[in-house]
């Protein structure tokens, strides 16, 4: 995947960011009175002063005598943000022509400032200002791990869209995931089956090393998403791995191991979920935890089954799966599925875990009569070979 780079003040100075500007539109000259086709002739490819330009124009400036020497383009109040960012691109071969590297930020301003230079040391400075559209319609991205956050080894990137997207290339294409130290992964999109949210998520080959770090950047503000949706927005994170913690629970003998870094830490008893709603089997990623919730059946489509609070509640699906204190169900535990499909423990061993797991840890479970957990369910992107999920990216 192609990687741009974005500066706050200089997208693409190739001999320094204090090039002097003329003081119009007009281009300007370092020397007078030398033969005119000597001087550098500067195009760019916007007109000065247009309005509504698409934030995917193919921004071009060239010139036919030398090279170029400077090209920036830049919010024209000079005021870089995550929704006005400036624009980095790379020169061809002959370093004539400058092509603009991502898209440009809705409804701004820009000006571009390019200066040429001639063989013998003639000098051109051009400068175009213009705006872009500002869009009818608008999509959202929500980008997690959230920065500075330490996750569980099963955590993937995930990058949520209040819409759903047709152009998914486009997007993909400002994405870009770096990590130390570097590792091999993929792209992948998916939709949870119960909300119909559309994501794109990154995950490596493998559960993740602990302590690598992950910095993600999606250079969005500006990208058609489909159907004139445009996204506004740049948005970045960074975040570490944690411990590597698997817990196992197997619904045939209802009990679960947890593990640390391959060591046991807790065999603790279980009840699954009945016969008519069994618990899902395969892997599963913890997504948030919360000591108090309260769970009301019709939300997952249960009827008025149940509606009471629960402590000590991990989240494992978007569907409703839980791991959760369950003292009502306590002759059960160790011996029986009981559940309306969730995972239920005595008070106390609920609470040790609740203590000893974090956003991003394993649990794999089988045994289960139920069938295996929705790839976007949750997080279960695991559920699919590499090879399968790399055929996710659209790229």
């Amino acid at each position: 995947m192609k990687k741009f780079i974005v500066s706050a003040l200089c997208v693409m100075a190739l001999t320094g960011c204090s090039a002097a500007t003329a003081p119009d539109r007009h281009q300007d000259t370092a020397a007078h009175g030398r033969a005119t086709d000597a001087i550098p002739q500067i195009t760019i490819s916007v007109p000065d002063g247009a309005t509504s330009e698409l934030p995917g124009t193919a921004l071009r400036v060239s010139t036919t005598i030398g090279t170029l020497t400077s090209v920036r383009v830049v919010p024209s109040d000079g005021r870089e943000s995550k929704s006005h960012v400036a624009v980095s691109g790379a020169l061809d071969a002959t370093r004539q022509t400058w092509t603009v590297g991502r898209t440009l930020s809705p409804a701004t301003t820009y000006t571009v400032h390019a200066t040429a230079t001639s063989p013998d040391g003639q000098r051109t400075t051009t400068r175009t200002r213009f705006t872009t559209m500002t869009p009818s319609r608008t999509n959202r991205a929500l980008l997690g791990p959230l920065d500075n956050q330490i996750v569980g080894v099963g955590m993937p990137v995930t990058l949520r869209f209040n819409h759903p997207v047709a152009d998914k290339a486009a997007v993909e294409k400002s994405l870009n995931v770096t990590t130390t130290p570097q590792v091999k992964g993929s792209w992948g999109w998916v939709r949870d089956p119960h909300t119909g949210q559309e994501r794109v998520d990154w995950r490596p080959a493998e559960y993740w090393r602990p302590g690598t770090r992950v910095t993600v950047n999606a250079s969005l503000s500006g990208v058609n998403t489909g159907g004139k949706r445009y996204l506004t927005r740049d948005i970045s994170t960074t975040f570490t791995i944690g411990t590597t913690r698997i817990t196992r629970v197997d619904l045939e003998t209802h009990h679960m191991i947890v593990t640390e870094n391959g060591r046991t830490l807790r065999a603790i008893p279980i009840s699954g979920g009945g016969s008519r709603t069994p618990t899902y089997n395969g892997v599963m990623v913890i997504m948030d935890k919360v000591a108090d919730i309260r769970m009301n059946s019709e939300t997952v489509g249960l009827g008025d089954a149940y509606n009471m609070m629960v402590n000590w509640a991990v989240h494992l699906t978007t569907s409703g799966t839980y791991l959760h204190a369950a003292p009502w169900n306590n002759s059960r535990i160790g011996n029986t599925n009981a559940s309306h499909g969730c995972i239920g423990m005595t008070t106390s061993d609920a609470r040790w875990f609740y203590d000893h797991t974090r956003p991003g840890d394993i649990v794999i479970t089988t045994g289960s009569t139920g069938p295996t957990v929705d790839v976007g369910n949750g997080l279960g992107n695991w559920n699919l070979p590499y090879a399968k999920w790399k055929q996710r990216s659209a790229m």
